[in-house]
């Protein structure tokens, strides 16, 4: 940090966030790095197909469906307030602040374990790079430059940041994609692929499994709105970056399991075996000699969301910080690049710290372990803010049967895939990750409670001030 920056303790006068800052296309770039698209062909779908087989397609299908009923229960909220806390704030103010403190303390595992997750992925790709020149690059050397740099970039400038992943973002799509399509004039036998469109050898147990790995494909979609205070427009700006964001990627991912299987001749297992698809996809083209740059493209994709996840997590953190319900060191602001840097310095220092404690699993490993439990944190975020939306509604007097509906199915479908994590009981380690993470929000619902039964006042100065400044985050009634 410069020698010359100062801390402001966070109060309503004497810490902003910097406003207006943010146009709709930084703002969707927020959620298009969280989501990371390019890392679906590199190697997400690798355990998805693993799973599902000729199925996956259908997966991401019913993914982007139940994940877009969270959406429009996101977009109630997210058009009527704008905040940097995001979830935290909305759930807040429809079930209290013992459930934002409860769904902020998830989004901290999931925020977090996202940019681990990523960061081993960010490995892999590197490594991928630089073997067929005969350069090993250590996975310590690419967490410990890539965390460094992601703080620095964090810190200095959330404009700067995310145009950055949307430049690469969408370099990286269009890239992937237009490769994918050489695919179909290969096997143009296989444009109406049987085998996948009539669901093929695929288990129930096996689709259950994957819907978690599909549901990690997309989280982060939502991250738009953790951008509340610096985005221009806040209250039609979000919801459309949320919206839009979550149904470009869930085309590209559909698109991206079925050409992939295409590509593979349809040998699912050979597909859900591979650890560098994108080496072997363009070796079956013909051009190997390119696998090195797409594997480069791939670990800047993952760059991006590792920055996009950590920009969310400080902002989550901030807004946590400023009611007390994490250090108050967390909502505070640098008074020159006007960044939450102290939370920007804690999830990035917190990401480096796990996957370095995960070295000796191996890069893959770490990817999945961290995913996975970041995963969780998603689904029940996602589970309470589809609860949140109608009671909201309810409140105000503006319920309507279509939000209930929409309210239901996003929670169901959040319930439904929390069901298939545990039950079949997936292999080793994997059946401990739902217990460690129950465990987890224990601990966060644990410490919510003791801060309620010792300094009530606090939440009753949250729940005061939120309404409060109601006619100052509210858009509309």
């Amino acid at each position: 940090m410069s020698s010359v920056q100062q801390d402001t303790p966070i109060s309503a006068q004497s810490a902003n966030l910097r406003p207006s800052s943010l146009g709709f296309m930084e703002t969707i770039g927020q959620s298009l790095a969280n989501i990371s698209p390019t890392m679906t062909p590199s190697i997400n779908v690798v355990s998805l197909v693993a799973l599902a087989g000729f199925g996956s397609w259908l997966i991401y299908g019913i993914s982007t469906i139940a994940l877009l009923f969270v959406g429009l229960n996101i977009v109630v909220l997210a058009s009527r307030f704008a905040a940097a806390g995001s979830f935290f704030i909305f759930i807040s103010r429809s079930l209290g602040p013992v459930a934002g403190g409860f769904a902020g303390w998830g989004l901290i595992a999931a925020y977090t374990g996202t940019a681990m997750g990523v960061l081993a992925g960010e490995a892999i790709f590197v490594q991928n790079a630089f073997s067929p020149w005969g350069i090993n690059v250590p996975t310590w050397v690419v967490y410990v430059v890539s965390a460094a740099l992601v703080w620095f970039l964090a810190a200095r400038d959330v404009k700067l940041s995310s145009r950055l992943s949307l430049a690469i973002e969408g370099a990286s799509i269009v890239i992937v994609g237009g490769v994918l399509f050489f695919a179909f004039r290969q096997h143009p036998e296989r444009i109406v692929d049987h085998a996948q469109l009539s669901l093929q050898g695929t288990t129930t147990k096996g689709m259950a499994e994957a819907m978690v790995m599909g549901i990690f494909s997309f989280v982060g979609f939502e991250s738009a709105a953790s951008l509340g205070k610096e985005t221009k427009d806040p209250l039609r700006a979000i919801p459309r970056a949320v919206i839009w964001s979550m149904i470009l990627a869930g085309v590209f991912f559909m698109f991206v399991a079925y050409a992939m299987v295409v590509a593979y001749g349809g040998n699912v297992n050979k597909l859900g075996n591979d650890t560098a698809p994108l080496q072997t996809l363009l070796t079956g083209f013909g051009v190997p000699m390119l696998a090195p740059l797409f594997y480069l493209i791939a670990s800047l994709s993952a760059f991006a969301c590792v920055l996009a996840s950590i920009n969310a997590s400080s902002r989550l953190l901030f807004s946590m910080g400023r009611y007390q319900f994490v250090h108050r060191s967390m909502g505070m602001v640098h008074t020159t690049h006007q960044t939450p840097h102290y939370a920007v310095a804690f999830s990035s220092i917190l990401s480096l710290v796990v996957v370095i404690a995960l070295l000796g699993t191996g890069a893959l490993n770490t990817f999945g372990y961290t995913s996975t439990f970041a995963t969780f944190g998603f689904i029940v975020v996602y589970f309470l803010i589809s609860l949140s939306a109608p009671i909201y509604l309810k409140k105000q007097g503006q319920l309507k049967l279509a939000n209930v509906i929409i309210g239901i199915l996003g929670a169901v479908s959040m319930i439904g895939v929390f069901v298939g994590s545990v039950y079949p009981v997936p292999e080793w380690p994997y059946n401990l990750l739902p217990y460690l993470f129950v465990v987890y929000m224990a601990f966060g619902l644990l410490w919510l409670l003791m801060l309620k039964k010792r300094s009530p006042q606090l939440l009753d100065k949250i729940e005061h001030d939120l309404e409060a400044n109601e006619s100052e985050i509210f858009g509309r009634k």
